[in-house]
């Protein structure tokens, strides 16, 4: 199919960044979509890791990457992210292009973030810091700067300063923080603009004619259904849509255009920050988890939670992203495990419920119903087909495509590259 969209069906965290390289392998174009540098797609080139930002992963295989509308960029933390790829050997400058209508993530919007976190006190939401949510706002708010700003030096300098001069009066006034100074923001920011600045293009155009073309094109999320705005746990949610109707939206194309929509899940739950996570397990078993299967932030190195499977929310992400196809990943984790339990509902008020429910206070009363299937006591970290994994494993994977409503195409079995079995769709 000429277009793919890759989106996360949890709380983030699935392993997209890892699905989207092997799709990547035969596309022609890679669209990153939504969200900022809190995003963290970590995939190994060998046993070499790399961890992206805000550059779409389809840059380690070589092809041209773009960088879309629906994402706010952070300019300095785009070209430290790039210069770092650079130094390992990877053509980026080459390959990548920014939306002209991308927004911008700046020193302000930072300092607010810390600022709104810190007054939160218990109920802080657990952000990253990164001015993500800030950017946001200001996008809707209508006095963002965008990246096309970048090439128009004046003009950029002269809407910093109005922007500035409104986030000073909140930051001192509201806050009680010292205000930031415009002559080191600006000489912190016009550096890295103007190296930006020669990516900056009318993407929509590029997208849209690669489409026409018949290339391929893969359209790429970060975060998970869980976090989305309008979906998600709110407010424990990310600023932006991860869900798929969102890839047209924060690339510029018809939703027409969009053929295969591909849900990624790991073979238990994970989440980072606070806010409710029905199937959490205990700390010494959450360790079992954390310790084989890697579970730290890749932008922000926080230990994940840890949980079982949750059938609820999965069902709820189908629903909304109409997934077709399933890839799970992290199968090999729970090798170490005799019993699997998958959440196949929750029990709210002494009655069953199978519908994730959307408040919070409902959702705190809900405690998970497991249904348990055995496990499979091997290593499956060599596994190169489906026939090649136990029987108990090939069946918890029906389980996890039955629920999802999606034919299985991709099996996750270790970081590598080379552990990944397609599954013919």
């Amino acid at each position: 199919m000429p277009s793919t969209v890759v989106v996360g069906a949890q709380w983030g965290d699935e392993g997209k960044g890892a699905v989207v390289d092997i799709y990547a392998a035969e596309a022609d174009l890679i669209v990153r979509f939504q969200g900022g540098n809190n995003a963290g797609h970590t995939v190994f080139v060998g046993d070499e890791m790399f961890a992206m930002h805000l550059v779409p992963t389809g840059i380690l295989r070589g092809k041209t990457c773009i960088i879309g509308n629906g994402v706010v960029v952070d300019p300095q933390g785009l070209v430290a992210e790039m210069r770092d790829l650079e130094a390992r050997g990877v053509k980026v400058r080459e390959n990548l292009l920014i939306s002209e209508n991308a927004h911008l993530v700046l020193p302000y919007h930072r300092a607010l973030d810390a600022a709104e976190e810190a007054g939160r006190g218990a109920s802080a939401i657990g952000t990253t810091l990164r001015g993500i949510g800030q950017a946001y706002a200001d996008k809707y708010a209508r006095c963002g700067i965008r990246a096309i700003e970048m090439t128009q030096p004046d003009l950029m300098r002269q809407k910093l300063a109005a922007n500035l001069a409104q986030k000073n009066a909140l930051l001192e006034r509201v806050y009680g923080c010292e205000p930031l100074d415009f002559k080191e923001v600006y000489s912190e920011v016009a550096p890295a603009c103007e190296e930006l600045a020669p990516l900056v293009a009318d993407t929509p155009v590029i997208i849209n004619r690669a489409l026409d073309e018949g290339k391929r094109v893969v359209f790429e999320g970060a975060q998970g259904t869980m976090l989305d705005a309008d979906f998600g746990t709110y407010p424990y949610v990310t600023s932006s849509n991860p869900v798929a109707a969102a890839a047209g939206v924060g690339a510029g194309v018809s939703p027409k255009r969009l053929d295969a929509i591909v849900g990624v899940v790991k073979a238990y739950t994970t989440r980072v920050g606070a806010g409710p996570f029905p199937t959490e397990c205990p700390a010494e078993l959450a360790e079992k988890f954390r310790s084989q299967g890697r579970e730290f932030g890749s932008t922000t190195g926080r230990p994940r939670r840890i949980g079982w499977f949750d059938a609820v929310v999965v069902r709820k992400a189908a629903l909304l992203n109409g997934i077709q196809q399933l890839a799970v990943t992290h199968l090999d984790v729970l090798d170490q495990f005799e019993r699997i339990p998958i959440c196949v509902s929750y029990r709210c008020d002494g009655e069953r419920r199978d519908i994730f429910p959307n408040s919070l206070e409902m959702l705190a009363r809900c405690e998970p119903v497991y249904d348990e299937m055995p496990g499979w006591g091997q290593d499956t970290t060599g596994a190169k087909s489906a026939c090649d994994l136990p029987p108990a494993a090939r069946a918890y994977l029906d389980r996890l495509a039955h629920i999802a409503g999606a034919t299985l195409c991709m099996v996750r079995v270790g970081p590598r590259r080379d552990q990944t079995i397609i599954v013919q769709v």
